[in-house]
């Protein structure tokens, strides 16, 4: 598995940055055509659209909570742990767009200082599921560019030869992720343009985690047995998070990630014993 996903990786170009730096100067060109880049006007361009959003998903809160979960890293990681022994590669690529996104996110967030709706729209106009979320953190949404970089790394990993299955994959991956994207509307924390850009820039921590994982040998350590203790605590730690999480809020997501991270940490330890 981990050569199909090397030969994947190596395939990899870098115009493929192209497409996601022209959406992001375009929607830059459109909000300052439009004189939103100040609060008033990035709010009023897209209220409608937020509403809509919100009120259509937001009819479904379990369903909508229970997807929006998967922006957290440790739980959509939770599912793909494993990887760490059957596609190293994979991880090593994510360990670094994770680092890149988490860099891009607190950089543009500190930059646009765009508030959330809880903060400037009246909180009973619309549906909030969970915690109410305030401050002036919306644009990017975090949750959305931790998604699609894993996604856009996961993708490309395991990206079919075939042209219809390669469409086809591409096209779920991206129903995916904007499913759980629209989620984090649907919960009222964020406005659709920042999942939007919350995509593009997850799209390019992804893209740039596969390319320095290519370059430099950064994360290669992890498939070597003693550190493989490492990854047993981590799970470990990871499995009482989850457990404080299932108490607090019984949602099926919860179990099934802390079921997946049971399973990695029998193969773990399984595969440290044979070893």
């Amino acid at each position: 598995m981990n050569e199909i996903v090397i030969a994947n990786f190596n395939k990899i170009r870098s115009r493929l940055f192209l497409f996601p730096l022209f959406l992001l100067a375009t929607l830059v060109v459109f909000l300052l055509a439009t004189n939103s880049f100040s609060v008033s006007g990035y709010v009023a361009i897209q209220k409608d659209w937020f509403y809509a959003i919100n009120h259509y998903l937001g009819q479904y809160p379990v369903f909508a909570f229970n997807l929006t979960q998967f922006g957290d890293a440790s739980i959509i990681l939770s599912f793909l742990i494993i990887l760490v022994i059957y596609a190293p590669k994979v991880w090593e690529s994510l360990l670094s767009g994770l680092v890149i996104s988490a860099l891009l996110c607190k950089t543009l967030k500190d930059i646009c200082l765009m508030p959330r709706p809880a903060q400037i729209l009246d909180e009973q106009s619309f549906i909030i599921v969970g915690r109410s979320l305030h401050g002036f953190s919306s644009l990017p949404s975090g949750h959305t560019i931790t998604v699609f970089t894993i996604l856009t790394i996961v993708m490309f990993a395991f990206l079919p030869q075939n042209s219809i299955k390669k469409l086809g994959w591409v096209f779920l991956f991206l129903v995916f992720g904007y499913t759980i994207a629209l989620s984090r509307v649907a919960v009222g924390a964020h406005f659709p343009l920042d999942v939007l850009v919350g995509s593009i820039v997850g799209y390019i921590s992804g893209l740039s985690g596969i390319f320095i994982s290519r370059k430099y040998k950064i994360w290669n350590w992890i498939c070597v047995k003693k550190f493989t203790p490492i990854f047993i605590i981590a799970i470990l730690a990871c499995c009482i998070s989850l457990s404080i999480k299932i108490y607090n809020d019984r949602i099926i997501v919860f179990y099934l990630a802390l079921i997946s991270l049971f399973v990695a940490l029998y193969k773990f330890i399984y595969v440290y014993i044979k070893k």
